[in-house]
């Protein structure tokens, strides 16, 4: 069967699950969520197995950060869904104080969720989550870079997750240009700026909505007020999980040259405690995902003109690049144009928090931004006068953990937002409902829009459409009043007819 007709069928299937009604239920959107928890329990070893094939990953950062990570998303779902999927009332006017008005949660339909291969588990399961409280279907493609990872997705959510809601889709750019000429009713995608332009372009031919969670050069800025021993331990951390490999992860630092100094001198320090002498041989540092990546960061390295002050060596065989730190850069060289996406740090000296601001703001707007300072001014100064999609102070990254916060990017980083709630409203649509009885008072105050038109009319819809704040001891008051009006008027009308 043509790849063509094989996937227009599973889109077409998936379809039909959904339109069955079968995922609306609160029961059943529990009943998966519940699978997913015992899915990613029942198979901790063989998802870290997977990870060690695709990026010889650690143990604990296969945990922490991919398996845990999800372990807390579906459980913050199964604690709230029921409450997330509640009618939320809103506020009323004169004019619709007896009315019901609210928004109501509908599921969009199918789904395709595109995961990537950088956190090819967390990033390919965290979105399901979320689209499964929102009661839809789904359609999974991981990354074809990372297989082991896409394997056992393959693998594990059939056996767990309902078979007619729930499809993965393996390939690579053959695969994944044919899924991308199906309709979906959302699209979710993780990965580089270029191709996700490729999948907005896609999605407009049946304008699709998206989420692009994309990336870009995070900046770091640090002061002396800063903490410095901790601040490097957070900074370095923050660099060398997943080898660099993490869109959020610190690109590049901006600090005056005697910070610079202070900053380097600990970090070397924290190599050695933290890898030894010999990094490549320590059981705590990932790989590269492939020869192409690992390519491409060696020319970054052979492209600069700057100081090695820190590492610098590199193996193709192993795939390994060594954790980097390089000062004296220059701005037009490839090192400081491009997300780094690797455990290389350059450092550019800036005089002040106005230079370092209007630094950043030449530039595309980052995934996320980093201030390390004790100074509320310098933090209030980067809060107010930079557009991120995130901003975290005196730390990095921790704030994924949150899922309270939206994870998302502004301009070039990506659009849309996802994590915990934002998750479910993300797959959701919010339906605006307004219900109305056919009271005589009710009819009374909206009688003046009928024809024939005349000026006083206009006068009274003024009147009662106007946009007051009202206070809400008031509005019950009204809400009362009314109530009571429409109940004499209909008894009336009830006593003379």
């Amino acid at each position: 069967m043509a790849p063509t007709v094989q996937l227009s069928r599973v889109v077409a299937n998936t379809r039909a699950a959904f339109l069955s009604g079968k995922t609306r239920p609160l029961a059943w959107r529990m009943s998966q969520l519940e699978n997913l928890l015992k899915m990613l329990n029942e198979n901790e070893a063989s998802i870290c197995e997977a990870l060690g094939k695709d990026l010889r990953k650690p143990k604990q950062e296969c945990i922490s950060l991919e398996i845990e990570f999800l372990r807390n998303d579906v459980r913050g779902c199964i604690n709230n869904i029921q409450d997330w999927m509640a009618d939320y009332y809103v506020e009323k006017n004169i004019v619709t104080l007896m009315d019901t008005t609210l928004i109501h949660y509908d599921p969009l339909g199918v789904v395709l969720i595109m995961g990537a291969w950088n956190y090819p588990i967390m990033l390919s399961l965290g979105p399901l989550a979320g689209a499964i409280s929102a009661g839809n279907c789904v359609i999974i493609k991981p990354s074809e870079l990372a297989p082991a990872s896409s394997s056992i997705i393959a693998s594990l959510i059939p056996r767990y997750l309902d078979e007619e809601c729930f499809q993965i889709v393996e390939g690579g750019i053959q695969e994944t240009t044919t899924l991308l000429e199906e309709r979906f009713d959302y699209i979710f995608f993780t990965g580089s700026g270029p191709v996700g332009k490729i999948v907005r372009q896609a999605a407009n031919q049946h304008l699709t909505p998206v989420t692009l969670e994309l990336g870009g050069k995070s900046p770091v800025y640090i002061d002396s007020s800063a903490d410095m021993e901790i601040t490097a331990r957070r900074l370095l951390w923050a660099k060398c999980i997943n080898l660099g490999q993490t869109c959020i992860a610190p690109d590049y630092v901006l600090c005056s040259k005697k910070v610079e100094v202070k900053l380097v001198e600990k970090m070397r320090s924290l190599i050695g405690e933290w890898y030894g002498n010999d990094p490549q041989k320590s059981p705590n540092l990932c790989r590269i995902i492939n020869n192409r990546n690992w390519e491409r960061l060696h020319n970054l390295l052979k492209s600069t003109k700057g100081k090695v002050e820190i590492g610098g060596e590199n193996d193709s065989k192993d795939l390994y690049i060594a954790p980097t730190v390089i000062t004296e850069v220059g701005l037009d060289e490839p090192i400081m144009l491009d997300e780094i996406f690797g455990p290389i740090l350059p450092i550019v000296s800036v005089k002040s928090v106005d230079e370092a601001v209007e630094f950043i703001n030449k530039r595309d707007k980052p995934l996320t931004l980093y201030v390390f300072s004790s100074n509320k001014a310098t933090q209030n100064a980067f809060k107010t006068k930079t557009s991120s999609g995130s901003m975290v102070v005196n730390d990095a990254i921790v704030h994924l953990s949150v899922e309270t916060l939206p994870f998302g990017g502004v301009g070039a980083s990506g659009m849309g937002g996802y994590h915990g709630k934002y998750t479910f409203t993300t797959f959701s649509h919010q339906k605006s409902v307004l219900g109305r009885d056919f009271s005589a008072l009710g009819e009374y105050l909206g009688e003046t829009r009928y024809p024939p038109y005349q000026d006083w009319k206009i006068d009274r819809i003024s009147l009662l459409m106007k946009n007051r704040k009202i206070p809400k001891f008031l509005s019950l008051i009204l809400y009362l009043a009314c109530f009571f009006l429409g109940w004499l008027v209909s008894s009336l009308e009830n006593k003379f007819n």
